[in-house]
């Protein structure tokens, strides 16, 4: 027989379990009103969004929602208490809601709140395997969607802590003021005090103490040797022996870039218009080089010079995103087309990924973007207007952001090139939301045409780029863009204001169940961003599919036909490049 357990001791342990249950009910403790508007949220967060999530970036996101919704509520709450101490207000109140039935009506509120966020689980379900066979993914198992709100409940446990804690610093500096100040400035006070320490951690410590311990790990990354190619020994790239540039310098990204694309023998493979091809010119210069934009941008156009670019018939000046990457895709499908008679340059700005510079250096890749155009196009003035290649441009996701600041409008742009495709757009490129802004009445935003198609088109899938059936002029301007795209539609205005995206008909990769909510959609959006860049080709911030057909429409290779541009399609699929 086991020994009893002593009296005293097993006292002990049920004092400390009641003290830890008291403790955990002081932090966690739930408000009425916060928890109802809380699961509201939660449900409407399980509604489908642009990207299709696995339980767990579902689980963060709804948790998000749900905390926000319970401080909403917690805050409407208070006030609500606040105002029924005015006795014309309570008077009114208890006339119209009487005390008598309030436990029945809190008692069936509560249950049809669990049986709506059992629906709302369910149902979320179903829309993810539907949104993900919608994207070309195989379905999820619907078992693991069961585990959502209970990560959600977790992330809002840790975030009603957090703020409880905040709170009560505030009541301690109140405290220990009080002798001193009356009681309500004092409160006032407190909470100002609270608040002001958030902001100064967040801003000083947080903010800056994230953006350099980036900064040094991107760096870091950025020296890693992320391919196993060696330094090229062809004259016509950057890093080679006779280059100006060394290739330790170039950077990780900018290493994949110039010691990748086709080679002559891939081109001849392909080639089925026969006649002659070259190597093409892939010139980089990267941050370790200098951080110098002006001068950056003056050794990339000796690099042009001395691999012989602007004898080349197209001539592409690229923005990269934040990391210094260039899509290989999009860059070798207009090296194909056109039998490797091509230069492309480019030039690194930064370490840091693309949405972390879009926070803190927007005005780098800006000036990035700008300098260099406009330092290769002096150069290239400077040629015959015979003898000039095409000037074309393009850029992806926050590289189009600073390549644009670069035009004052799209009659700018026409004029000072020969043609721009630029995939990706963000909300805030001025040009593109100009463009969106004035289409044509009766045509979607997700998938506009401006002025006709005139001057200007925007595509998802090769066959966008023949919509209108209008005469298309050169130079001729692309946007690639995806309606599942949350790079493009993100804004935050989602907070406030139903966009016209999700006021029209949804585009063909979004379901047509999603809604717009205040405050949820953007939260959902904003989840969606993690998720982007890593969805199947032609869907969320991917634009492979059109990528040659568009390239062919701006370009006009020799002998090329919308039959090569499906062939070309299949064989970039075929090399996988990302």
């Amino acid at each position: 027989m086991r020994d009893p357990v002593p009296t005293g001791m097993l006292g002990g342990v049920r004092r400390r379990a009641r003290h830890a249950a008291e403790a955990a009910y002081f932090w966690l403790r739930p408000r009425p009103t916060g928890s109802v508007v809380g699961l509201l949220f939660f449900c409407m967060s399980v509604t489908p969004s642009l990207i299709p999530r696995p339980w767990l970036a579902q689980g963060l996101i709804s948790g998000i929602t749900l905390f926000l919704g319970y401080a909403i509520g917690s805050l409407v709450g208070r006030a609500g208490t606040f105002l029924r101490r005015i006795p014309p207000v309570r008077r009114v109140v208890d006339a119209v809601h009487p005390r008598a039935v309030v436990q029945p009506t809190e008692q069936a509120l509560v249950i049809a709140l669990v049986l709506l966020v059992v629906a709302a689980v369910y149902q979320g379900s179903a829309w993810q395997r539907d949104l993900h066979l919608l994207s070309g993914l195989p379905a999820p198992d619907r078992w693991n969607y069961l585990r959502v709100p209970g990560v959600a409940a977790l992330v809002l446990a840790g975030s009603v802590v957090v703020v409880r804690a905040l709170r009560g610093a505030g009541r301690y500096v109140s405290h220990r003021l009080r002798r001193w100040i009356p009681p309500g400035p004092l409160q006032l006070l407190g909470t100002t005090a609270a608040l002001m320490a958030v902001t100064v951690i967040a801003e000083e410590i947080a903010a800056g103490g994230f953006l350099t311990a980036s900064e040094r790990v991107f760096s870091a990354v950025n020296d890693v040797q992320s391919s196993p190619r060696d330094a090229p020994a062809r004259p016509t790239r950057s890093g080679s022996p006779g280059s100006a540039v060394s290739w330790d310098s170039l950077g990780a990204e900018g290493r994949v870039f110039v010691a990748g694309g086709p080679t002559t023998a891939d081109l001849v493979a392909f080639e089925p218009r026969g006649g002659p091809v070259k190597d093409p010119v892939r010139v980089y210069v990267g941050l370790r080089t200098t951080a110098d934009t002006r001068a950056a941008a003056a050794l990339a156009v000796r690099e042009l010079e001395r691999t012989g670019a602007f004898s080349r018939s197209v001539l592409c000046v690229v923005t990269t995103t934040g990391t210094g990457w260039i899509d290989p895709y999009l860059t070798s499908a207009l090296e194909y087309e056109h039998r490797g008679d091509t230069a492309i340059v480019g030039m690194q700005y930064s370490y840091l990924p693309s949405w972390i510079s879009h926070l803190s250096e927007r005005g780098r890749v800006a000036r990035a973007g700008s300098e260099l155009f406009e330092q290769v196009r002096a150069r290239w003035s400077l040629l015959p207007p015979g003898r000039r290649p095409k000037l074309v441009v393009f850029a992806e996701s926050l590289g189009a952001l600073g390549s644009e600041a670069g035009f004052r409008s799209l009659a700018d742009v026409r004029a000072r090139t020969d043609g721009v495709l630029w995939s990706g757009p963000t909300h805030e490129n001025l040009l593109w939301h100009g463009l969106v802004s004035r289409r044509d009445p009766g045509t979607p935003e997700v998938l506009p045409v401006y002025g006709s198609g005139r001057e200007v088109r925007f595509a998802s899938r090769p066959e966008d780029l023949t919509r209108p059936d209008t005469p298309w002029i050169s130079p001729r301007v692309v946007y690639l863009q995806n309606p599942s795209d949350p790079v493009t539609w993100w804004t935050p205005s989602l907070l406030w204001r139903r966009p016209d995206w999700l006021e029209e008909p949804r585009g063909r990769d979004v379901l047509e169940a999603m809604r717009w909510f205040p405050v949820v959609t953007f939260v959902q959006v904003s989840g969606d961003l993690a998720l982007a860049y890593g969805a199947p080709s032609g869907h969320g911030h991917s634009f492979h599919p059109p990528a040659a057909a568009a390239w062919a429409a701006i370009t006009s290779p020799s002998g090329w036909t919308a039959g090569l541009s499906e062939r070309l399609t299949r064989h970039l699929d075929a090399l996988n490049l990302r």
